[in-house]
């Protein structure tokens, strides 16, 4: 039966090539390893070297041209900008606009206004040169009066914020609605005319054609790859290659780096510089405060696609890696695959010798073992078909119903259904899919008919690959001598070594086990002590003592069934624990116990002696729901029984 389980050449071939595959797997993985490491160590070094050069030359392209530009900002607003603070400043411009009133219908007046801001665009070569009174809301420009500025016009918007505001002068970006201007956009600085009381009477200035900073900022773009954009407080688009402020769109509504806005726009004290990555991009960001405009210079270095070539040359060696290495696998593979068949052989011979010498051994150490077909529901083989029949189950007949067989002919009542649920097929497969591998249950079985003894069956689970099935290999091994040893010792362990009564921690704890099982259920707790029992102790010695003792607790233990518990919890003191139907079914046993405790025993070293035993009686559930509770209120009663001339019991009823 044996050698069918266990030297079966399918399996063993099956594990030498399995070995085979493993010895070239892992040399092939350690030669991969090898090389991986090589190369990914080289490239990551390579990678990391191109990289932060390049990186070093983005900042330094970005922070250079930053700079530039920052310098050319400047001289390009603060001309128009001094221009404007001088006209606003100038005493014939304002004599002008206090003369407007009293001279508004006389086309000498515009014309003079028309002469004094065309010197200044002639001279200065602006594209437009202004004049709005705040008393008349007229406009004028060079060509002489343009048009009216009425509030709740959408173009005048930025005549009427300007005047509400407390700025000197400001900028804006807009459409030149001068005739033949041909709405180009326009970069307007705006200047307050005061007059005499300190009131504003006008805003004068002048505006250049946005594309000139648009055609700057290109040209950086194009010989550097960076991007230039001037934003507002706001974040708002004022001048980029391709916006103005006319669109009034938001950089950071479109950006790759939404989440720098409130770094970049609160910052206005020092130049910041950060590196960004995000889905949308990835590049060097350069922002500074040009505190004449009130805007935030970004210049913007996008390495997204010089970060795309490194990648992608990254990846080229990987697969150049990757190519190597399925070469020189190939290679391996060849050359040592006679090798690996050599080695797969000797470690089969060696599995085929440690067989041999593990069925020797189990032959010894169990009495039977076979295997069962879990999936399938059946024996494995024939000769645990024959092994069934001899244990009562017809032949063929399924596992399962061969196992209710034998549980019911050969096993214990009270471990049948036990056995049942741990080894029925689908208890098995349900552990198997747990990824439990070993099942174990110790049992009483009888051969005879007649004498039970203890049994022990061990179950390896495995999965059988020619038919796709889980197996279980049972072993059975007679431990009676092992069970009987350990019952043996473990009701030593359980008892008094004087008495043969459960000792003070088997007995307090057999009496937790019992209230915790049927917390409800009416028992009485006593404890009972030996009248004067420490006189013959001293008068007499521990020989006498114990003498009495023996014959007490033989006494109490009469006075009870098998299923109450008894113990001894001290020198002299024990207590018993039962099931009553009432509180008056626990004081007729108190009584009873009195009366059968009390005895007159002859003493070889003290002679007769009478013996007598005072009692307290608490009543679970009301007198404690706990051990502790109970022996705290029955020790109480004890105390009052013996205070009352001992040699009677208390039922203990409240302090």
């Amino acid at each position: 039966m044996i050698s069918g389980v266990y030297l079966r050449k399918g399996m063993m071939q099956g594990r030498g090539a399995h070995n085979e595959k493993n010895v070239l797997m892992r040399t092939n993985i350690l030669v991969c390893v090898v090389i991986v490491l090589g190369f990914l160590t080289t490239s990551i070094i390579s990678y990391q070297s191109n990289q932060g050069i390049f990186y070093k030359d983005v900042e330094s392209v970005a922070a250079l041209t930053s700079e530039g530009i920052h310098h050319q900002i400047d001289s390009t607003f603060i001309k128009p900008v001094n221009i404007s603070l001088t006209m606003a400043n100038d005493s014939l411009l304002k004599k002008f606009l206090a003369e407007e009133e009293a001279r508004m219908n006389d086309d000498s007046f515009i014309e003079d206004m028309r002469t004094y801001l065309n010197a200044y665009r002639d001279k200065y070569d602006y594209d437009s040169v202004f004049l709005a009174s705040a008393q008349s809301k007229r406009y004028y420009n060079f060509n002489g009066l343009d048009r009216m500025l009425p509030e709740g016009d959408p173009e005048n918007v930025w005549f009427y914020r300007f005047l509400q505001s407390d700025e000197e002068y400001s900028l804006n970006i807009d459409n030149d609605e001068v005739d033949k201007a041909g709405n180009e956009i326009t970069v307007f600085i705006n200047c307050r005319i005061y007059g005499a009381d300190g009131e504003t009477i006008g805003v004068v200035g002048v505006g250049f054609r946005v594309s000139e900073l648009q055609e700057l900022f290109q040209s950086y773009e194009d010989k550097f790859g960076i991007g230039v954009t001037l934003i507002d407080g706001n974040g708002t688009v004022e001048i980029s290659t391709s916006r103005t402020g006319y669109q009034a769109e938001n950089l950071f509504s479109s950006c790759p780096y939404p989440e720098l806005k409130e770094q970049i726009l609160e910052n206005k004290a020092e130049t910041q510089a950060v590196w960004y990555s995000s889905a949308k991009g990835s590049g060097y960001l350069i922002s500074v405060y040009v505190e004449n405009l009130g805007w935030h210079l970004v210049v913007d270095y996008d390495t997204t696609v010089m970060d795309q070539v490194l990648a992608r040359q990254f990846v080229q060696e990987l697969l150049v890696i990757i190519a190597i290495i399925a070469a020189v696998l190939i290679i391996i593979t060849s050359v040592i695959r006679k090798y690996n068949q050599k080695i797969s052989e000797l470690a089969v011979a060696k599995e085929h010798e440690h067989r041999n010498a593990f069925q020797k051994a189990t032959e010894q150490l169990y009495e039977n073992i076979y295997e069962i077909d879990i999936t399938h529901n059946r024996a494995a083989s024939e000769a645990t078909e024959r092994y069934f029949e001899s244990l009562g189950a017809p032949e063929n007949t399924p596992y399962d119903a061969a196992l209710h067989v034998i549980a019911e002919k050969q096993i214990k009542e009270e471990f049948r259904q036990g056995y049942l649920d741990a080894f029925l097929p689908e208890s098995v497969l349900a552990a198997y899919e747990r990824g439990v591998e070993n099942l174990r249950y110790d049992f009483m079985i009888r051969s005879d008919g007649e004498t039970y003894y203890w049994m022990r069956i061990t179950a390896q689970l495995f999965h059988w690959d020619e038919d796709d099935s889980v197996r279980m290999m049972v072993y059975r091994q007679n431990i009676d001598e092992e069970k009987k040893r350990e019952l043996y010792l473990y009701d030593r362990m359980q008892k008094d070594s004087l008495t043969g009564l459960l000792n003070k921690v088997a007995a307090q704890e057999t009496i937790r086990a019992r209230l915790l099982e049927q917390p409800r259920k009416l028992f009485a707790f006593f404890i009972l002590d030996i009248d004067n029992f420490k006189g013959i102790n001293d008068h007499f010695g521990h020989a006498a003592g114990d003498t009495v003792l023996i014959d007490f607790s033989q006494a109490l233990r009469a006075q009870f069934r098998n299923g109450d518990i008894v113990g001894r919890i001290g020198g002299d003191e024990f207590v018993a624990f039962m099931p009553v139907p009432d509180r008056y079914a626990a004081e007729r046993k108190a009584a009873a116990l009195v009366k059968a405790l009390h005895r007159t025993l002859t003493v070889e070293e003290a002679g007769v002696c009478e013996i007598t035993t005072s009692i307290g009686v608490a009543v679970a559930p009301g007198a404690g729901k706990d051990f502790e509770t109970l022996y705290k209120n029955a020790d109480y009663a004890l105390y009052r029984t013996k205070k009352q001339g001992k040699n009677g019991f208390t039922i203990f009823n409240g302090r």
